[in-house]
């Protein structure tokens, strides 16, 4: 694909979002007592209206570049069966990625796998700053809101954030059903792992295919370990959540593997502290 596709040239210093666009976000509240914060940051695939899909075909937007697929509907899910609230980007990564730093050179990607960005060429100060603004800081302003709102309750959070990744990489078939992730922080992570593997015909990666660091997050390392708060990032391969029976079924069983991960990480707390 040719970056030199003519765009139209968008007044920098206009709102970004139309008033008839969705918000950064979209949130489903609960008022129940559990630890649980569930976040989505690659769940929308959204374009801004004014970006004109960056230039890109809209095959293109459906595909795995632009967002993680069936991610949302397993958050949904997950944070329904365990009583949490749920935080999910409502635009695509290829806007601004929600969960790169904005100081990080592939927060606004000029290539994702192999495809050219087009609209994401050549782009001043004052683009890049109205996508974080707009898009990227409400995101994680509400995220922050959440947590400091279980803080505050006296209900320290457990923040999961749920990803997919694809079953083929860039021409090499991807054997895990599904992977759990961090950074430098595994305590609540670890048993999550364990849960998960109890399934033995399911193949559960540990920090495989990827892995959480500062240089390719920012959820993680900025909302949870920033505050020392525990916490998992799950990737499910997005051929067994492609669909609505896909989703239910991954759902529950995450869902399950949660619920008693915090109930042995909380024991556990609490016989250190005894």
């Amino acid at each position: 694909m040719s970056s030199e596709i003519n765009l139209p040239m968008p007044n920098p210093t206009a709102p970004l979002l139309a008033a008839d666009e969705p918000p950064a976000f979209l949130e489903i509240p609960s008022q129940g007592r559990s630890p649980f914060i569930v976040v989505a940051d690659h769940a929308g695939s959204r374009i801004p209206r004014r970006l004109a899909n960056l230039g890109l075909p809209a095959a293109e937007l459906e595909r795995h570049i632009a967002w993680d697929i069936g991610a949302l509907g397993v958050a949904r899910r997950v944070a329904a069966a365990i009583d949490a609230p749920l935080v999910a980007q409502n635009y695509s990564r290829l806007v601004i990625d929600c969960n790169r730093d904005p100081q990080v050179a592939t927060s606004i990607p000029h290539i994702s796998e192999t495809s050219e960005i087009p609209g994401n060429m050549n782009l001043s100060s004052a683009e890049i700053a109205v996508r974080r603004a707009e898009i990227f800081d409400p995101y994680h302003q509400r995220i922050r809101e959440r947590i400091d709102e279980k803080l505050a309750a006296g209900r320290p959070p457990i923040l999961v954030a749920q990803h997919t990744m694809t079953d083929i990489y860039k021409g090499v078939r991807r054997n895990m059903h599904a992977a759990i992730l961090y950074n430098r922080d595994r305590r609540f992570a670890g048993i999550v792992l364990k849960m998960l593997r109890r399934e033995a015909d399911l193949i559960i990666a540990d920090n495989e295919p990827y892995f959480v660091s500062d240089e390719t997050d920012y959820t993680v390392p900025h909302h949870a370990e920033a505050r020392s708060l525990p916490y998992v990032e799950i990737e499910i391969r997005q051929d067994l959540v492609s669909s609505d029976a896909g989703q239910a079924e991954w759902a529950a069983r995450i869902a399950q593997a949660l619920k008693d991960a915090e109930r042995e990480f909380t024991a556990a707390h609490a016989r250190l502290k005894s």
